[in-house]
């Protein structure tokens, strides 16, 4: 992808302002509206099963995300997932912590198979277990995989009918009409704070909204996040002050910044 292509995208997000809603981890929720804010669109976070329905009817994207889940919200997940089938809008499944338990597997089972999932996003290790390999995640830490990427992401994206993100060092992202990106942007500092993660699927969630082939948009999302993540890593002087600069060089992002840094290939 060219940084003009790139950056048409995030034109879209910025004049569009989808509504993102989320069912989310508790743990880095505040973190993953405000992504979403400062890209310019609307997050809504509401997780009552008597409400997520109504709201995702109101959304152009839906993310739902596991990491801090519970019987009673999968059953909200699932209630919104269905919602957002017959809206015809995007569902984001990040998979946090998949591999790290039985029952963190078994609710991803139900997801996967109560709503059509149209991006699976995880870490290597917690795509690879939803994939079927033998993989234990360490919390929600990514383990190594003995298998290529390239081939656990494809295959799950074909035998899902989905596209298929797998964040880290390389993103990699396959969709089930055989296209593959890879993108190389970001910033070690990322993975030193708790959120960038489950802050990625928002990304995702949000230009999906606004674009409908989903690979280019996850492809054009993360490389945006990540390059902002160069900037505020040259800028800082530790963790607190990365995440706050982060925010601030997403929401003032330009053409120019992209420049030269996009590494998608």
């Amino acid at each position: 992808m060219q940084t003009t292509e790139v950056y048409e995208i995030l034109k879209k997000v910025r004049t569009q302002k989808p509504l993102v809603h989320h069912i989310t981890n508790w743990v880095t929720i505040y973190d993953c509206a405000n992504i979403v804010k400062v890209f310019g669109a609307s997050p809504v976070m509401a997780h009552a099963p008597e409400e997520v329905a109504d709201m995702t009817a109101l959304a152009s994207g839906l993310v739902l995300n596991i990491g801090t889940l519970t019987k009673e919200i999968i059953a909200s997940m699932k209630l919104a997932g269905k919602a957002a089938n017959t809206k015809g809008i995007p569902v984001v499944l990040d998979v946090c912590g998949a591999g790290a338990t039985p029952f963190r597997d078994k609710m991803c089972e139900e997801l996967l198979e109560s709503v059509k999932v149209d991006i699976i996003k995880g870490n290597s290790s917690e795509v690879a277990r939803v994939a079927g390999e033998s993989v234990q995640t360490k919390g929600v830490d990514a383990v190594d995989v003995e298998k290529s990427l390239i081939h656990v992401a494809g295959e799950l994206a074909q035998r899902k009918n989905c596209t298929v993100v797998i964040t880290g060092k390389e993103d990699i992202i396959a969709d089930n009409r055989g296209n593959l990106y890879r993108v190389n942007n970001g910033h070690e500092m990322m993975a030193g704070i708790v959120g960038t993660g489950c802050m990625a699927a928002s990304v995702v969630g949000t230009f999906s909204a606004v674009e409908a082939d989903y690979a280019r948009a996850a492809a054009a999302g993360l490389s945006c996040y990540e390059i902002a993540a160069e900037l505020a890593a040259g800028k800082t002087s530790g963790a607190g002050s990365f995440k706050e600069l982060l925010f601030d060089f997403v929401s003032g992002l330009k053409q120019d910044d992209l420049e030269n840094r996009i590494r998608i290939a």
